[in-house]
């Protein structure tokens, strides 16, 4: 009776890992291969009409349907009126570039494209003397590096720019930590009375050294974070690039303290890191700034 009754109780311990097992490869499956769309609203006093933008970041290479035919058609049914990257759509760890301009000639179709560079980005052209502006200019975007545009989208104007960098504030300067062609930029890019769009792949410094705050810039869209690659339930992210563990601000927005400027934080497309994507459904974000009532 004995030997049936640990029989049982090994056949039963047997059965709960077998369905954690193929729960977790589940999970792993579709943090690697679905996709989600979050959706965000910012009033603000500066725009007369709404304008659409959807958010691409950290694609890594990653492929979501046949010449990533589902990403498309997830941003195209978003009718976005601008399309912004913010950087790694590509892989340093890859000499492969195709992905990444094959999805951006398909994107350019739907609306324009508008790129600031990532970190891997920058590693790309380092180990393989990738001309990656060129390459991106060449699908049909617009990069925008250390620079910035007054453009007109559904009869609103507003200032677009991108950079790659800390951009930390200017009272870092004084350490040495700051940079100073960084903030020379932002002090022009902000010297506006046009509704500010930013694209800067590195969100730490925007909310761990206060950049929201200091900074005179409407709205930030950054990446990096992978929305802290495994997310637990009721704690959220484990690990972020720059901030460590549970970083706690690793997705969503994040506002200034007078509420008006904020930075929009995607968890992005894709991983290189080790430790793949668990809980954490790849994602597009669609954010609509529009008229304050």
């Amino acid at each position: 009776m004995r030997t049936y009754r640990k029989l049982w109780i090994a056949a039963a311990v047997v059965l709960v890992f077998a369905a954690l097992a193929v729960a977790c490869a589940a999970e792993l499956n579709r943090s690697a291969h679905s996709l989600t769309v979050t959706n965000y609203r910012i009033p603000t006093r500066k725009l007369d009409t709404p304008v659409r933008i959807v958010q691409l970041t950290d694609l890594h290479n990653s492929v979501f349907g046949e010449h990533n035919a589902e990403l498309v058609d997830t941003v195209n049914a978003q009718n976005p009126d601008l399309i912004v990257i913010t950087g790694d759509l590509l892989d340093a760890g890859s000499a492969d570039t195709d992905i990444a301009t094959d999805l951006i000639a398909q994107l350019s179709v739907i609306a324009p494209v508008y790129v600031s560079l990532g970190n891997h980005e920058l590693e790309h052209e380092q180990t393989y003397g990738t001309d990656v502006t060129a390459l991106y200019e060449n699908a049909g975007a617009i990069v925008l590096d250390l620079s910035y545009a007054d453009i007109t989208v559904n009869e609103q104007s507003f200032r677009l720019g991108g950079i790659y960098g800390y951009c930390l504030p200017e009272q870092y300067l004084d350490t040495g930590e700051a940079d100073e062609e960084e903030c020379a930029f932002l002090r022009d890019f902000q010297d506006t009375d046009l509704y500010t769009v930013l694209l800067c792949h590195m969100p730490a410094c925007w909310i761990v050294n206060d950049g929201i705050n200091a900074w005179e810039i409407d709205c930030v869209f950054a990446g990096h974070a992978h929305g802290g690659q495994i997310r637990l339930p009721l704690i959220g992210g484990l690990w972020a690039p720059d901030q460590g563990w549970f970083p706690g601000q690793e997705a969503g927005l994040y506002y200034a303290d007078d509420q008006q400027k904020v930075m929009v934080l995607s968890r992005g497309l894709g991983s290189t890191e080790k430790i793949p994507r668990f809980n954490n459904i790849p994602e597009v974000v669609t954010t609509e700034c529009i008229p304050a009532e």
